[in-house]
């Protein structure tokens, strides 16, 4: 078959084309630059329970062993440490502690848990969070007005001393989320102090932050006036530590008395990991922090339960999504995205959550696509989000001050914002707090 000078130019041209076109994506992810650190190859980090188990037994033996944990307490496999210590011959578990949400994570937040025995692992179980043998009223009729109170108050948070006279040593072991407003760390701070009072000994064994041990954001908590269960002591909202440098800074800094503490570090973690890049597999620690993506948004969402607008609790985007039923989620969707805010895209949404605020009713509002996790700042953009929805609605806006101010920890933010002051200038005078606390925590860190 002979072919002329122009359909050999013709096919030439369609080679060329198609050339480009396979080779365009390879050339573009080559040159794309990223922010992101580069962690070569699987990493396989070893968590405080499987080093603990490995190397540190003689911390435990001949000794009656509690154990704090949940259902985020595992090693690699997905053993969980509570089958693990008992099952263990040199292990002698007598008793477990539930956190917020219970041993299994079966509880909602605010949800009263009670003591039972647990008939498979053949343990008593009690619950540090909010020891009673009978709901309070308050638990059976408005769930999210009674968290908002519940959650603050130090009533039934400290472990009691008959629950842990039968103990020789204490264990925690919940894998955190890496910010100030999450219970299990006041939790670990209370069975501490109770530790120390009884001259018990308090092992943590320790776990990645998920959201890094570097980037930090947030106002440092005003103390002693806005400390609360759901933020204790003057750490920043983000903090960039892991429980185990936690417990140590707790211990040295803000406890009455010292305990008598060890912690058990990792191996293989280093501060500049996000979670999935840790090879550890990651297990729901509640039930609104489904995925390592729910953490890295949390940080600043987590305000929105401060107000009247929905966290996106009661769907299956909790934290991404956020909305009401007096949104329009196009308009709001366009506001946000005009302000060119880093590593996050905006997308229209609408959702009707099956419990929690607006349960039952269409919400208007938005998805947060996190594009570069490394740049974005869940607290600047939670700011950014109700100043825009407090200027767009104001007079359907509301915060619930006080509930808002515990989680903020200080007044100061939300009387900016009412102000109508610019969140960019409110982050930038945070920035002297941060650098003050970056410089406290230092030797406190084991990576």
């Amino acid at each position: 078959m002979k072919i002329n000078s122009g359909e050999r130019k013709w096919h030439l041209n369609s080679v060329a084309v198609l050339i480009f076109c396979l080779a365009f994506p390879l050339l573009s992810c080559r040159s794309q630059k990223t922010t992101e650190p580069e962690i070569a190859g699987p990493v396989a980090v070893k968590p405080g329970v499987e080093v603990f188990l490995e190397k540190h037994l003689d911390l435990v033996r001949g000794k009656r062993v509690g154990l704090i944990t949940n259902p985020s307490g595992v090693d690699r496999k997905l053993r969980s440490t509570a089958r693990l210590l008992k099952e263990h011959p040199g292990v002698n578990l007598v008793a477990l502690y539930g956190p917020e949400h219970g041993i299994r994570g079966n509880a909602q937040a605010g949800e009263y848990v009670p003591f039972y025995f647990d008939d498979k692992l053949e343990l008593p179980v009690f619950s540090l969070y909010g020891q009673s043998f009978k709901p309070d009223p308050g638990m059976l009729r408005n769930i999210d007005e009674y968290m908002r109170t519940f959650d603050t108050q130090l009533t039934g948070k400290v472990p009691e001393k008959a629950m842990i006279e039968g103990i020789d040593v204490l264990i925690f072991d919940i894998q955190d989320v890496g910010t100030r407003v999450y219970t299990y760390i006041a939790t670990m701070a209370y069975a501490m102090e109770m530790c120390a009072s009884l001259g018990l000994e308090f092992i943590v064994l320790d776990r990645p932050n998920p959201v890094t041990g570097v980037i930090m954001e947030g106002r440092l908590l005003q103390y002693p006036e806005f400390s609360s269960f759901v933020g204790l002591y003057p750490i920043p909202q983000r903090h960039g530590m892991t429980v185990g440098e936690l417990a140590r800074l707790f211990n040295d800094r803000f406890l009455p008395t010292k305990a008598r503490l060890t912690v058990i570090p990792m191996e293989g973690w280093r501060r500049e990991m996000w979670f999935d890049q840790t090879g550890c597999p990651w297990v729901m620690p509640s039930p609104n922090m489904p995925t390592p993506e729910t953490a890295v948004v949390y940080p600043g969402q987590v305000y929105l339960e401060g107000t009247n607008v929905s966290e996106g609790r009661g769907t299956t985007r909790p934290f991404e999504l956020f909305g009401a039923p007096w949104i329009d989620g196009y308009q709001l969707t366009e506001r946000l995205n005009k302000i060119g805010l880093p590593g996050v895209i905006f997308r229209e949404a609408w959702f009707t959550p099956w419990f929690s605020k607006y349960r039952g009713q269409l919400c208007g509002g938005c998805q947060l696509h996190v594009t570069d996790r490394q740049s974005f700042r869940p607290f600047l953009t939670a700011l950014w989000i109700m100043a825009t929805i407090k200027q767009m609605y104001p007079d359907r806006f509301e915060f619930h001050p006080d509930y808002f101010d515990k989680i903020m920890g200080n007044s100061d933010v939300r009387l900016a914002l009412e102000a109508g002051r610019s969140p960019a200038e409110i982050v930038r005078e945070l920035e002297p707090g941060l650098e003050e606390f970056a410089r406290l925590r230092q030797p406190y860190l084991l990576y």
